[in-house]
């Protein structure tokens, strides 16, 4: 039987938890390292960041030595991590003498996300890159073509149809809903929209959004996230889920074109309005499994007719949520993952 050591974090709602989950319910041995039972990103209050920036490189090397010895007794036919932020080029070329260590990387940049990923990444027998450019800036950056793409897709166990009730529902309750982090994009695109419709009632969930400056999104703003279960509370509670993308940062040669919300929202039985790409329209049939919109305009028009068109806005919700059920489950890519690793002979077949 495959043994899968899964190195990242799991806490309830994450894309690498969701993974790890799936590799076990496709009946392998799992064993998990969580990063964050080490190191803490968390912290707020001045006292505790200073002491934690003071052991933070002991940290990092207590997380890498505890993967070091989860290796050397589970014995690992596979270490997989997950983006690996703070996993050390020293200990990575180790783990690689007991079998093949792949990464599964997340995000649009592998230049904004700490020192370590440009020295790590290249060492890795494959990566799996959930954004189809990474592929090319991969190549171009670090000579790295061991690769290939795979899509987000969500975890059943969180992203299903979860209705809240009481003062929760109350407070998660709105017409129109962005759960996400911050960027400047987002606050333009947001704002134009409340500007448009100044009685909309918008409720913005995330990190980040204390640096927004649009002073009509001050009401709509929640200042705290939304995961696990709340997230797909969130998600049902919010006549319209709007998918605006990440743009452009530094290290990357694209904004998002897809994300993991794109998966998410319908299969937890969300009306998905999708931000308009060449691959966002690839996953859904547009105006039949999900709306889509391109720029200011477009969105503020969409917004405005789906909220006076229930019936097919809610049409359109269950046959987008029957799609992603159908075709986009975290299981799926996990399968396709292992389908590759074998492929390309990095991992035997068991």
């Amino acid at each position: 039987m495959l043994k899968i050591l899964c190195v990242g974090p799991q806490w309830r709602g994450s894309n690498a938890s969701a993974l790890f989950k799936a590799f076990s319910r496709l009946g392998y041995i799992v064993d998990v390292v969580d990063e964050n039972y080490y190191i803490n990103l968390g912290n707020r209050k001045l006292l505790t960041k200073v002491i934690d920036k003071i052991f933070f490189r002991q940290h990092v090397i207590e997380f890498n030595e505890a993967v070091s010895r989860s290796v050397a007794i589970f014995k690992p036919d596979l270490i997989l991590v997950y983006k690996g932020a703070f996993v050390l080029p020293a200990y990575l070329k180790r783990w690689k003498s007991n079998g093949p260590v792949v990464n599964v990387y997340p995000d649009v940049s592998f230049r904004s996300h700490g020192k370590h990923l440009p020295h790590t990444l290249p060492l890795y027998d494959w990566i799996f890159t959930t954004k189809t450019f990474g592929l090319s800036d991969m190549k171009t950056d670090l000579n790295i073509t061991a690769a290939s793409f795979v899509p987000h897709g969500f975890d059943p166990d969180i992203h299903r149809p979860l209705l809240a009730s009481g003062l929760l529902a109350k407070q998660l309750t709105c017409e129109v809903s962005f759960i996400g982090t911050h960027s400047l994009k987002k606050e333009r695109y947001l704002s134009a929209l409340v500007k448009a419709i100044p009685t909309l009632d918008l409720k913005i969930w995330g990190n980040g959004w204390q640096r927004a400056t649009a002073e009509n999104l001050n009401a709509s703003i929640q200042y705290k996230e939304v995961v696990g279960d709340l997230y797909a509370m969130a998600i049902n509670a919010s006549k319209i889920n709007l998918g605006i993308l990440s743009e452009q940062v530094i290290g990357a040669s694209s904004g998002d074109l897809i994300t993991s919300r794109t998966f998410h929202i319908p299969a937890a039985g969300g009306f998905l309005l999708h931000e308009r790409t060449n691959e966002s329209v690839l996953y859904y049939e547009e105006d039949s499994e999900a709306a889509f919109f391109q720029g200011e305009e477009e969105l503020i028009n969409k917004v405005k007719y789906y909220l006076t068109h229930e019936s097919e806005r809610l049409r359109i919700t269950a046959l987008g949520m029957k799609h992603a059920w159908a075709q986009h489950g975290i299981d799926q890519r996990a399968e396709s993952m292992l389908f590759t690793l074998k492929q390309k002979a990095i991992l035997k077949s068991q």
